[in-house]
């Protein structure tokens, strides 16, 4: 095993384990996300050049860059809005998305199961294998997708129903209420969906189908740090998606060229978050099923 999984890492350790890793791996993590999700943003580019969008620079009108983006935001949503072509395009595009992320993610996965192994592999070959998971992970995914959805709805009728019968009699402690039981929910929210969230890893690994009752196992008393992983990839992401499209949005306005950056931007940080994703589920391994200890024992009676 890769001396660099052998044992448990703390928070600040697995954020520089997955930062380590996607800066050595990059060629084929990249790789991974640019063959499977970048044909979905050719397809995007295209629909909106024929949507008429320009490639180099939409204009606006407006003094400043960024009462000219708002002007052109304006502008593309009530053309998208009136192009039934472009909308069903997108539509398209979006259920290919959903087929195909969970497949790269999957793939690099399988990449860093191999890496944690010592074992050699190619990008084809993990694409391979992320395909024969296919139906496991869209079934799972899709049962993930409809207790998420549960899970948000529940809160938002009781926090509207409580905050409005509240606001009735003392508009004060309705709003108050309805705070409470919204930062309450949110909270039991994020704590359910985080022990919830390793799913998907056992499903591609095999070790379970759906797979909830071990991810439920293998975040025990390890809750509270991932959720604060998930803050600090989320923050990243959104830190790093943010500055590129308002740098190039002051030049390039919404335009094609600006969708390819930004898409572009987007396999960065999502191989990013599919790295740390996979550092912290085999970092929960090791803790759970000792796969440190298994090895040497493997390795004593191989001598």
């Amino acid at each position: 095993m890769n001396t660099q999984f052998n044992k448990p890492k703390g928070f600040g350790e697995i954020l520089d384990h997955t930062f380590r890793l996607s800066k050595n791996r990059f060629s084929d993590f990249f790789m991974i996300l640019l063959l499977l999700i970048g044909p979905i943003y050719v397809l995007e580019a295209i629909i909106l050049m024929v949507a008429g969008t320009s490639f180099f620079r939409e204009g606006g009108t407006g003094s400043v860059w960024y009462e000219r983006m708002i002007s052109r935001l304006d502008e593309t949503a009530y053309t998208s809005s009136s192009s039934l072509g472009a909308d069903i395009g997108f539509i398209v595009i979006a259920l290919v998305g959903f087929i195909l992320f969970p497949v790269a993610q999957a793939a690099i996965l399988f990449a860093v199961n191999h890496i944690r192994k010592n074992e050699e592999y190619t990008v084809g070959s993990v694409i391979k294998k992320a395909f024969t998971r296919f139906w496991p992970i869209l079934g799972s995914s899709i049962l993930f997708g409809l207790i998420v959805f549960g899970l948000v709805i529940v809160p938002i009728i009781v926090v509207s129903l409580a905050g409005f019968i509240g606001a009735t009699t003392n508009p004060v402690v309705g709003i108050l209420l309805a705070i409470l039981l919204f930062l309450g929910f949110a909270v039991g929210v994020a704590y359910l969906l985080t022990r919830w969230s390793f799913y998907f890893c056992s499903v591609v690994l095999q070790e379970g189908t759906p797979g909830f009752s071990r991810s439920w196992r293998l975040t025990s008393k390890r809750t509270w740090v991932l959720l604060g992983l998930y803050i600090i990839f989320s923050l990243i992401i959104s830190s790093i998606s943010a500055a590129v499209e308002l740098s190039f949005g002051a030049f390039l306005g919404y335009s094609v060229l600006l969708t390819m950056i930004v898409n572009v931007v987007s396999l960065f940080t999502t191989m990013i978050f599919s790295v740390g994703y996979a550092v912290m589920y085999f970092d929960l391994k090791i803790r759970h099923d000792a796969d440190d200890l298994k090895e040497m024992i493997e390795d004593y009676k191989e001598i």
